[in-house]
Formats: structure tokens, C-alpha cells, sequence
């Protein structure tokens, strides 16, 4: 990484010491802040989820994060939403990172057939195992997004959610 664009930005206040102080410190401000942006430095924090109760290690478990109630729990718009996909042997650990401050929940799917979607039975009922954020209740149909919500500040979060299944 080269730091040679940043300094016409800090020459001329080093310069001419007539500026004022307040004028360095703000372009000092401004190349700490591109210096951050060129490194990769993250500003958002991060939410693991651990999946408990995985009946078998068979497929995939998919996994849905979204701050956003109108993309719940499907995770449609890919702008307001993050999707994870991993094998389901094993311990199952996800990591989003980077998320800005806000409300999320969490929908994940146990994909045994790793087809793509949520296998059903009759009258609806998912074949395979499910589970939300903040264990939030399933009474015919998903939970609400504001059931299964938590707040993301400015610190790492961890959720655990329990895989429950019908048949």
C-alpha cells in the first residue's frame, strides 16, 4: 500500500503554518479514515451463530440474516439481507460480519437434501429442522420478525439456536 496520494491532502496545512490547528487535526481526521479504508479496516460488528440439536449431519444448514421485516424470513433482497450456507457435519458455527448498528433475526434451515429449499409434509408441515433467533415461538407459520429480533451495536454478538423438527 502506497501512502504517497495522501500526502498532497497534509502538505499544504504542514506547509503554510498560518492554518489554523483545527484545519491539520480535520485532514489528519480524513487521511486516518482513507488509511482505514485502504487496510480493510471494519467498522461493523460482527453476530456467530451456534446451531444446536442437528438430528443428522446430512446436507446443509442455510442461514438467513436481515435487518429488514419486509425480508423475513426468506431473505429476498440481497441488499438487506445475509445468507450462509455450510455442511451440516460437524459442530455448526456461522459468523456474519461487518453489520452495521441495527435490529436482525435469524432464520436457518437444516437442507438435509441440500435441494434448496424447506422440504414439507401435509398440511404444510416442514419435513426438515428449522430454527430462529432468540428461540422465538412457531405457531403455524414462522415466528414475527420482532419476536426473533436482537439488537447489534457495536460489540461482537452470539446467538444459539435450537434446530427443532415435526416429522
Amino acid at each position: 500500500m502506497q501512502l504517497r496520494p495522501l500526502l498532497p491532502v497534509l502538505g499544504s496545512s504542514v506547509r503554510h503554518r498560518s492554518r489554523s490547528v483545527a484545519a491539520l487535526s480535520a485532514k489528519l481526521a480524513l487521511a486516518a479514515a482513507a488509511l482505514g479504508a485502504l487496510t480493510g479496516a471494519r467498522s461493523g460488528a460482527s453476530v456467530t451463530v451456534i446451531v444446536t440439536e442437528l438430528r443428522d449431519a446430512k446436507g446443509v444448514v442455510r442461514a438467513c440474516l436481515t435487518g429488514n421485516e419486509r425480508d423475513w424470513p426468506n431473505c429476498k433482497v440481497a441488499a438487506t439481507s445475509h445468507k450462509q450456507v455450510v455442511n451440516a457435519a460437524g459442530p455448526v458455527t456461522l459468523t456474519f460480519e461487518d453489520l452495521a448498528p441495527g435490529t436482525y433475526a435469524i432464520a436457518i434451515a437444516h437442507d438435509e437434501n441440500n435441494n434448496g429449499k424447506l422440504d414439507r409434509a401435509l398440511l404444510l408441515m416442514p419435513r426438515e429442522g428449522y430454527g430462529f433467533s432468540r428461540d422465538a415461538p412457531v405457531v403455524m407459520g414462522p415466528p414475527s420478525f420482532k419476536a426473533a429480533s436482537f439488537t447489534v451495536g457495536t460489540e461482537p454478538v452470539s446467538q444459539t439456536i435450537k434446530m427443532r423438527y415435526w416429522l
